[in-house]
C-alpha cells in the first residue's frame, strides 16, 4: 500500500517568524506549492518537507498525497480503519480524507 509523498503540516502562530526560523536551519521555500497571501508555505531541506500553516489547521498533522486516494481509502476501510472524514468519489478538484491514530494524531490524505 503506497501512501505517496508526505509532509509534516505545522500549525504556526506567525508565518513570517516561522519562515525566518526554518530558513536559518537551511530550509528553502518551495514557491510552486506555497501561498503566503493565504498564510501557508511549503519548505524543504533535502528530502524533508514541512508545511507551515498559520490559522488553517487546528493541530500539527501528517499529510500524505497518494496517487489513487479512492483506492487507498477502500483498502483502509477493508482493514477496519475508522475515518473521521471520507473522500467523496464524485468530488471535483481536491479529494481528501482524514484519519486519527490511536493517540489522537491527525493524518490527512489529499489528491489533487
Amino acid at each position: 500500500m503506497e501512501l505517496g509523498q508526505h509532509h509534516i503540516a505545522l500549525n504556526v502562530k506567525n508565518l513570517q517568524a516561522s519562515k525566518e526560523f526554518y530558513l536559518k536551519l537551511g530550509f528553502i521555500v518551495d514557491e510552486r506549492y506555497s501561498n503566503p497571501q493565504q498564510k501557508w508555505l511549503i519548505i524543504k531541506n533535502g528530502t524533508l518537507v514541512i508545511g507551515l500553516y498559520e490559522g488553517i489547521i487546528p493541530r500539527n498533522t501528517l499529510t500524505f498525497t497518494p496517487t489513487n486516494i479512492l483506492e487507498l481509502q477502500q483498502h483502509l476501510k477493508q482493514k477496519g480503519v475508522p475515518f473521521v472524514l471520507e473522500a467523496k468519489e464524485d468530488a471535483k478538484g481536491v479529494k481528501h480524507f482524514l484519519l486519527v491514530d490511536p493517540d489522537g494524531n491527525p493524518l490527512f490524505f489529499e489528491q489533487h
